[in-house]
Parts: C-alpha cells; structure tokens; sequence
C-alpha cells in the first residue's frame, strides 16, 4: 500500500476515491502485527477501529459530511482514559480496570472522525525516560532494537517511528514527549500547560504534566492540536484563550531572532558530535538570514534537582488514591488491618521506580525537610520561569539540545537512577515554566541514530512555535537532499 507523506495527502487521496479508511486501518493492523516484538501496543482495538473506519467510508460514499481528521489512525498513550478501554498507567496496580469515561482530548478526536487503533507502552505511570519501567516489558527503539526508544511515552513514539500509526498521543511531564521523539528521530510536541485539557489523563504531577502529539511532519501535529486546543468545563487549568489555525501559520519565508543558551550548549554532559553539530547548525542559520545569539542560563544546573523535588511531592500526593480498595490491584493475603493492607496491596502492585518517586515526594513533604527542599524548588522554578521569559521577551524562540545523548542501550543506565534523572537537563526547563516546546530532527550521529533540536517559544504562542519548526524541518531536509 502506498504510504502518505501527511494527513493532508492522505484525505485528497481519501477523497478522490484513490483509497478508504478500511484500507488504511488494515494496513496498520498489518503493520502492527509484523512488528509486535517492538512491544509498542499494550492492547490494539482491531474490531472497533475496522467499524469505524467502514462507517467513514460509507459517509464519504454518500457524500456526508466528515471530521476534521476523518481517517487518521491514532494511538493513545496508556495515560489517557478511553471510555470503556482498559487503562493501566502501564502499572500493574491497575490491573482488569475499564475507563468510565474519555479524556477530552480523546472525546475531541473522535468527534472529529479520527480512528483510535490501540493504547501504547509508557513507563509505569509517565515515570522514567527509557520505557524499561513498564510492567509489561519495555518498547523498543525501531532504527535499533537493542537501544531504548526513550520515555515515558516510548511506544507512542515508536508507533509513529515505525508506522504503525499516522499520529499518536503522550503525555509530558518533564520531556515524555520531546525526549523518545529526539531519540526515535521524530517530531514531539509539548504544548504551553493548559493548553490541551488534561480531564482524563492520569496524573503524575498536576502541574507539570500536558498531553502531547507525536509526528512525522509539523502539518500532522498542528492539524492534531488544533482539533484537542482549547478551554473546557472538566478542567480548571484549562485555558480559556482563543485557539489559532495552526495550520495557516505554517511558511518558509520569515527570518527569526534566536537565542542559545551558552550553558547548555557547552555543557560537559554533551556528546561531543552532537555539540558540533548545533554549532554546524546555528551557524546555517546566520547565513541563511536569522540572528542566532549565546544567552547565558546560570540556573541551568538546578533545573533538575528541582524538577524531581516538585514532581515527587505532587506524585506522592496523586497515587495515594491507588490503595486496592475501590479498583486496582488487591493483595491476596487476608486478616490484615487496613493499614497492612494498604502498604502490601501497594508495595505489590507499584514497580520500583514509582515506589523511589513517592518515597522521596513523601520525604521532600515531611515535617522539618519542607522548607529546605520543597520551598526552595519553587523558589527556582521561579527564577527559572522568569529568566525563560525573559530572554523570550527578546527574541523569537529559544534554540537547545532535546536530550545530552542520542538512544543509549537497554540496560546501560537501569542501575543509576541519578544518571538517568541528569539526562532531563534540557528538557525539564520547558515543564518548570509551562512554556511551549518541541523537538524536531536534526540530524544522525556516527552512531547511526538520529538527534534532534529542541525550541521553546512563549505561553500559548504554539502558532509561532510549529512555524519555526516547520521552518527549520525544511532547512535540515533542503540540506540533506
């Protein structure tokens, strides 16, 4: 079958009658089958996605009108709540739990005629950046099978990556989405918080956590968000600013002022090759007009430590209320008081790497440690909030890398948990200050896999932020050809 480059191409051809959602949505089972040893798909709904998918047809036969996204097969991160799908958090605690209801986002999806084939491997409750702490085994990286594909949303990212879908949905809460995208070498975006309802995405840390929207191309994403954008009554975080048409902003002809963060950039976290690569880059970009300037970031080195101490507490705070009593994972052991039976039916059912983060949000929280860590890691996100706008104020988008590294083996970093934390250095800053941001490929490393730039623009300006990325996507590509 013939792959579509975009939505866009994908429907003229729909429409012409040239191809059908039936024969789309095949194609994907088809593909989904062939490369079931990724372990991208936790659970994939063939029957449900076939009827939807000959319903659509059958509309467009009859000249009825069709969403939006009419046909665009999508997946779910297994985050985000599908009424009457199992939703997991990829966690055994949630063990045979069916969603009573749809997230938003989701609710929006459909209603604009999308085809939702399956939900999607994460790491166990959006905590960790290789999807190895998954309860049903980890994702793997499509370009090299033996690499991780980064987290937490590593099977949303590999299902784009091996096409198994067009789209698909993650969740970001400190660089899910930017981070396997940059390693999968495919486009992540984070949007600005509360840009996109988060009514039906499983919380990690409240106010950090956006879904976002992983792609081949920047028209596909902008097409996604602006069907999910925009205020709603289940969400009090939600934004009530007006959504843009995302898709119109997108040209080739504008020259922006950029700025880099110095300490970033010679960072001695780094790969080498990669840090030479984004010089290479930047100095493209002077000379096909734009203005590319160092900025100095002197908090650069608190953004992470401060990060895990802010998103622990709320974790700690948002999973107390998976205790095996209502739904979930309850302990077979009897004759225990209820205190005991808390403690086993969660000591059972939470993987390891969630126990470390709640048990270090409940100690960051405790009475005599409160003031040292926690208030002083919102005392820098403010510092690192203000110093963001600061230089956004100034120019049009910030340049940096996505992640130090490019995909790094299974296993390499499983027994260092403050290594792998340490990786989030450039991601995390996005999160800390509820800007927009996405990461883009860039280029490959002699490694031979790919890695990408992050660019970060002001709240709520997502327009200007796909434009330069659409922008600069077709720089890198003009350049390769």
């Amino acid at each position: 079958m013939t792959e579509f480059s975009s939505i866009i191409t994908f429907q003229k051809a729909l429409y012409a009658g040239s191809t059908s959602c039936t024969e789309r949505v095949r194609y994907y089972l088809e593909r989904i089958a062939q490369l079931k040893h990724l372990n991208a798909f936790l659970e994939v709904y063939e029957d449900e996605a076939l009827e939807k998918a000959r319903e659509l047809d059958e509309r467009i036969k009859n000249g009825q009108p069709v969403g939006a996204l009419a046909g665009v097969v999508i997946g779910i991160k297994d985050v985000i709540c599908y009424k009457g799908h199992n939703v997991s958090a990829a966690s055994n605690i949630l063990e045979g739990f069916t969603s009573l209801f749809s997230a938003t986002a989701v609710e929006r999806l459909l209603a604009a005629d999308a085809i939702i084939i399956g939900n999607l491997n994460c790491d166990e409750f959006a905590m960790g950046s290789t999807n190895e702490n998954s309860a049903f085994g980890p994702t793997l990286n499509a370009l090299d099978p033996t690499r991780v594909p980064g987290g937490s949303s590593g099977g949303s990212a590999v299902a784009v990556q091996a096409d198994l879908c067009q789209v698909s949905l993650g969740s970001d809460t400190g660089g899910s989405v930017r981070q396997p995208a940059d390693f999968c070498g495919i486009v992540g975006l984070k949007p600005t918080y509360g840009r996109i309802s988060r009514y039906g995405l499983i919380a990690y840390a409240s106010s950090f956590d956006q879904i976002g929207i992983f792609g081949k191309n920047i028209a596909d994403v902008a097409a996604v968000l602006q069907v999910m954008a925009g205020p709603d009554e289940f969400d009090s975080t939600a934004s009530q600013q007006e959504v843009p048409d995302y898709q119109q902003h997108l040209s080739n002809n504008k020259s922006f002022k950029f700025a880099y963060l110095r300490d970033a950039q010679y960072h001695e976290g780094l790969d080498a090759e990669m840090k030479e690569g984004y010089i290479d880059f930047f100095e493209n970009l002077v000379q096909l007009g734009h203005v590319v300037t160092g900025k100095s970031f002197e908090h650069l080195d608190y953004v992470v430590p401060a990060y895990y101490v802010l998103t622990t507490a709320e974790a700690s705070s948002n999973l107390s209320r998976y205790d095996g009593v209502k739904y979930g994972h309850r302990t077979a052991e009897k004759d225990l008081d209820l205190t005991d039976f808390y403690k086993k039916s969660r000591s059972e059912g939470f993987g390891k790497e969630v126990k470390r983060r709640i048990l270090l949000g409940t100690f960051v929280l405790s009475a005599g440690y409160y003031d040292a860590y926690y208030t002083k890691a919102q005392q820098v996100r403010r510092l690192v909030t203000d110093k963001l706008n600061d230089i956004l104020e100034e120019y049009d988008a910030i340049l940096m890398p996505t992640v130090p590294s490019t995909a790094f083996k299974l296993g390499e970093k499983t027994d260092d948990p403050i290594a792998m934390y340490l990786a989030d250095i450039y991601t995390v800053l996005a999160n800390l200050a509820g800007v927009p941001a996405i990461s883009i490929p860039l280029n490959q490393h002699s490694n031979g896999m790919p890695y990408g730039v992050q660019i970060i623009t002001k709240k709520f300006d997502e327009a200007a932020l796909l434009n330069i990325a659409h922008q600069l996507m077709t720089i890198e590509r003009a350049a390769i050809v």
